[in-house]
């Protein structure tokens, strides 16, 4: 991953103390902003607190590309950001200021104050028919569900439950692209990407509104 488009800031931050962090701080911006001046930043991330966990959000210029919780099992946010280098670009840097609005609309979902979000979306860590499963789920409303056999009819392919089921579990944009919101034809709650608790809060805090 990128860590510098300015050299001299580079060695700088390297040689830093750890404890200095108001001086690493302003070298980071420093690197930030250089990397942007220079077209150098293809995919800029932050991390945000939330009920469910902390979420990792990056964008490219073209929108939000990645929502990741820290799933342990998977190796954590550093597993997210190692893919997104080899999947994007290698050209990867913490830049919270590409995702303020992002973050900004997250937390408003989650304080029982926004039911839609209003986001650029780079879908193109979705493909095929996990794609067009993707594209519908956005249009599941809030407080809504449906189950895995009627995503899978909306996709196209009414037989396709457990390739819907597949593309839940690896859909980019959790939150922000509902894939809670498919449940089981029982109505249990069935599996997530960021588990059953996780899972369990999003269902009842749209369920409260």
């Amino acid at each position: 991953m990128m860590t510098a488009s300015d050299p001299q800031a580079a060695r700088l931050f390297a040689a830093l103390p750890i404890e200095d962090t108001a001086a690493q701080a302003r070298l980071h911006a420093r690197l930030v902003a250089g990397a942007q001046h220079e077209g150098l930043l293809d995919v800029a991330y932050r991390t945000l607190v939330t009920p469910v966990g902390t979420l990792l959000l990056a964008a490219t210029e073209q929108g939000l590309v990645r929502v990741a919780y820290d799933s342990r099992d998977h190796g954590g946010h550093a597993a997210v950001l190692a893919d997104l280098a080899e999947r994007v670009s290698p050209r990867v840097l913490e830049a919270p200021g590409r995702l303020t609005d992002a973050a900004r609309q997250i937390e408003e979902y989650f304080e029982g104050r926004r039911t839609r979000f209003d986001l650029a979306l780079d879908f193109r860590l979705s493909r095929g028919f996990r794609r067009a499963v993707i594209a519908h789920l956005s249009g599941i409303g809030y407080g809504r569900t449906e189950s895995y056999a009627q995503v899978a009819a909306a996709a196209g392919s009414p037989k396709a439950v457990r390739a819907v089921g597949t593309a839940c579990a690896t859909n980019p944009l959790p939150v922000v692209v509902p894939c809670h919101r498919v449940v089981r034809s029982d109505g249990s709650a069935g599996g997530y990407v960021g588990g059953a608790e996780a899972k369990h809060t999003l269902l009842t805090l749209e369920s409260a509104a």
